[in-house]
């Protein structure tokens, strides 16, 4: 199965969009992919990439659209914003969750 990778500036299901601060030099589509505890515009948020046990970069575990869940972020109380997991990916580079 394929799943898009999740990238700097892809959108959350709260609105807020991801800030890849965990690594700085692997791409997909010319944006930063997006690894294993990177927050969102909202602050905090951090992404729980625990589900995709094999795919790296820089020795952390890539973030995809499967959806990938995340800890609140700095908007909650409020809906979506106390589980802002990923709402988009990479129209064309994917990665498993196995």
């Amino acid at each position: 199965m394929t799943i898009p990778i999740h990238r700097h500036s892809d959108l959350r299901i709260c609105g807020h969009t991801t800030v890849v601060t965990g690594q700085d030099n692997v791409y997909a589509n010319n944006l930063l992919v997006s690894v294993d505890q990177d927050p969102n515009t909202g602050g905090a948020g951090n992404l729980d990439a625990s589900g995709t046990k094999k795919v790296y970069v820089n020795n952390k575990l890539v973030v995809n659209h499967s959806a990938d869940p995340a800890a609140p972020d700095g908007s909650c109380p409020g809906g979506s914003h106390c589980g802002p997991s990923t709402a988009e990916g990479s129209p064309d580079v994917f990665v498993a969750d196995s």
